[in-house]
């Protein structure tokens, strides 16, 4: 490795020297200086001090040995990139960085590079120096990029807990239910997904919501749905295997939340909370008031950071502790009903079969009215399979499929799961309890 000369050119100026573990400091301090205030970077703190330690960097110190510029240099094949550039604003600014440039061209000759390469933004304050230095700009090109949500150290932690990352078109299946869809994208994806309009407009965004409906009306798809949209990982916490390895489900539950303060940009799911959040009652208490008690503590604390949500699903919301839906614990209690017109179309679109052409939809959506999405995937199957059994007894080659007929007789035979007297009790939650 060749090592750049640390004595001036002239006298007075920052002298330019190879980077030592020691400067860390002073690069955190230069780009903070010069990439906070605009937001502009295009490579993050991280992957700077990284490149610092790994590739090649430079940087000029005054007479007392203080940071005042950077340059840091990573190759690539062929190609070199330019990952940080800076200099403080000073009378010589202009002859630090030239002097860094150069540098680092002589640093990264002995590689072979076709070319050096810096990708800047409008505002750069450095961009006179690339052209003094024979940097060219290139016309008609555009800056892509996608963040990559889990990093190579959060995979283990992720695996561990059973996350995973969700397909990115999650959002878009689901057909209809626009009046939640609406809802989640305006009180939780938006907010999170444009923080700085967000905070412009005085909103803060969210950390923790409950959804409640009926059983089997896709709260837990909605949940997924939502980690789909916003590009995070998705966990959900199971009770019943909470004391799984753990001495209680308390210490389980703790033990579960410590591991996800480890993750960045992860929704949390709980489904059938009620289960460790019920209400508090009894002499002496019962045991799953400690759980309680334990989930009411971590959820403050969870809040407490950014990039993770906490999304608890319930069937009973009445049977949830009054002070686990206080305010300051879940922004919002959302209702998720029964599938609409719209919801139920995709929905049966979605399961019938290339055989099924015939099939009158709309007829279908009308016989399904109040049925759950489980429901109507249930009825679907046993058409199917009745369309099967009549195509063997026609005999080989004969394929009869499924007709209009044969899923309203599947219908007509299949129990709803939601009854009169729980969509009414549904309602009256809507009224009491849920927080829009």
């Amino acid at each position: 490795m060749t090592s750049i000369s640390t004595t001036p050119v002239r006298t007075g100026l920052p002298r330019v020297r190879d980077f030592h573990p020691s400067d860390v400091d002073g690069i955190v301090e230069l780009w903070e200086r010069v990439s906070r205030p605009t937001g502009t970077a295009v490579y993050a703190l991280s992957e700077v001090l990284t490149s610092c330690h790994q590739d090649h960097a430079l940087v000029a110190v005054d007479d007392h040995d203080r940071v005042v510029g950077a340059i840091v240099g990573r190759a690539a094949h062929a190609q070199g990139w330019i990952v940080f550039f800076a200099v403080l604003p000073s009378r010589s600014d202009s002859q630090t960085g030239s002097a860094l440039l150069a540098g680092l061209t002589r640093r990264m000759a002995p590689l072979g590079l076709a070319r050096l390469s810096a990708l800047v933004a409008d505002e750069e304050a450095r961009f006179d120096d690339y052209l003094r230095d024979g940097y060219h700009v290139k016309q008609n090109l555009r800056y892509l990029e996608r963040p990559v949500t889990v990093t190579a150290s959060e995979l283990s932690v992720l695996r561990e807990l059973g996350g995973r990352s969700l397909p990115d078109d999650l959002w878009d299946a689901m057909g209809g239910m626009r009046r939640e869809k609406e809802l989640l994208e305006l009180r939780l994806i938006t907010p999170l997904t444009e923080p700085e309009l967000a905070v412009r407009c005085g909103v803060v965004p969210p950390r923790a919501v409950m959804l409640f409906g009926p059983p089997g009306t896709g709260k837990t798809t909605f949940a997924k749905a939502v980690a789909s949209r916003l590009g995070w990982s998705f966990i959900e916490v199971f009770p019943s295997r909470l004391a799984d390895g753990a001495p209680s489900v308390a210490a389980g539950l703790r033990e579960t939340f410590s591991r996800i303060a480890e993750l960045d940009h992860v929704v949390v799911f709980i489904d059938e909370v009620e289960e460790i959040a019920a209400h508090r009652q009894g002499e002496p208490p019962s045991p799953t008031q400690g759980v309680t008690n334990e989930l009411l503590k971590l959820i403050p604390e969870f809040r407490s950071e950014p990039g993770r949500l906490l999304i608890c699903a319930t069937n009973f919301v009445r049977a949830l502790d009054s002070a686990f839906l206080r305010h300051g614990r879940f922004d919002y209690v959302i209702p998720i009903g029964l599938p609409d017109d719209e919801a139920r179309t995709a929905i049966w679109e979605r399961f019938l079969p290339p055989a099924a052409d015939g099939v009158v939809v709309d007829d279908l959506v009308r016989s399904s009215d109040g049925f759950t999405p489980a429901d109507i995937e249930y009825a679907a199957r046993r058409a199917a399979q009745s369309a099967l059994e009549r195509s063997l007894a026609a005999g080989p080659g004969v394929i009869d499929g499924p007709t209009t007929q044969d899923y309203l007789d599947a219908l007509a035979e299949t129990r709803a799961t939601v009854s009169g007297e729980v969509v009414a009790d549904f309602l009256e939650d809507i009224e009491r309890i849920a927080r829009l």
